[in-house]
C-alpha cells in the first residue's frame, strides 16, 4: 500500500465541534462554532480556543476575557454549522437558530447555550497570537450540565446525549461503544471454581 506525501496542514480528526458563546461588556452576544479546541490541564482545569482575529465574537472575547464551551449533540447540527458560516454582524444565531440564553454562574457577560447538554464557563488567562488563528487559552470555572442525563444513581451519563464530531469537512455522531477506558489492560475475573464433593456414578 502506498502513501502520498502532502505538505504540512492540520489533518488532525476527529475534532469536537462546539458552539462557543460570546458577549461584549456592553451585553451584545453571540455564538461561533470552533472545531480547534481541546483540553490543555486538569488541575487546574484548562482548554483553549484558537480563533481567527477577524471573526466577529474575536473582540468580544478579547474584551470580556470570557467565553463558554457548549457541547453540541445530533440534534443541534444545523445549529452547530450555521454559527460557524454566518456572522454575528449580520444575523442573530440566537433567533434564526432557535437557541435560547442562559444564565451563567460563574461569568459577568458571555451565556451559555440552554440547549446543550453541557456548558463549560471559561476565563481567559493568555492569549497567543500565532498565526492565522490566536489561541485563547482559559480556565474553567464552571461547569452545567442538564439534568434529564442523570441516572439513578447521580452519575452524568454524557455519552447518550448524542454528541457530534467533526472531521474533515464532515459532521458526524460518535457511534457505537468499542470500549472503555483501560479495557485493553483490564484483567478478566477469574472464574469461580465448583466447590463439594461430586456423589459417586454421578
Amino acid at each position: 500500500m502506498g502513501k502520498q506525501v502532502w505538505k504540512p496542514g492540520n489533518m488532525l480528526y476527529p475534532l469536537p465541534a462546539v458552539m462557543v458563546s460570546t458577549a461584549d461588556k456592553e451585553g451584545n452576544t453571540n455564538i461561533l462554532t470552533v472545531a480547534w479546541t481541546g483540553t490543555v490541564c486538569t488541575n487546574p482545569a484548562m482548554v483553549y480556543i484558537s480563533v481567527r482575529p477577524e471573526r466577529h465574537s474575536y473582540q468580544m472575547i478579547r474584551e470580556s476575557g470570557e467565553f463558554v464551551i457548549n457541547l453540541t449533540t445530533e440534534e443541534l447540527t444545523r445549529a452547530t454549522d450555521y454559527c460557524g458560516v454566518r456572522s454575528g454582524k449580520d444575523v442573530d444565531k440566537w433567533k434564526d437558530c432557535g437557541l435560547t440564553e442562559g444564565k451563567a454562574v460563574s461569568l459577568g457577560h458571555a451565556p451559555v447555550i440552554a440547549e446543550s447538554p453541557v456548558n463549560i464557563e471559561c476565563k481567559v488567562t493568555s492569549i497567543q497570537e500565532l498565526g492565522s488563528h490566536h489561541m485563547f487559552l482559559a480556565e474553567v470555572t464552571a461547569v452545567q450540565v442538564d439534568e434529564t442525563y442523570m441516572d439513578e444513581k447521580g452519575k452524568f451519563e454524557l455519552n447518550k446525549t448524542g454528541l457530534l464530531a467533526y472531521s474533515h469537512g464532515e459532521y458526524l455522531g460518535l457511534g457505537k461503544k468499542l470500549g472503555t477506558f483501560g479495557y485493553s489492560v483490564r484483567k478478566k475475573p477469574a472464574r469461580r471454581k465448583r466447590t463439594g464433593n461430586r456423589k459417586a456414578g454421578r
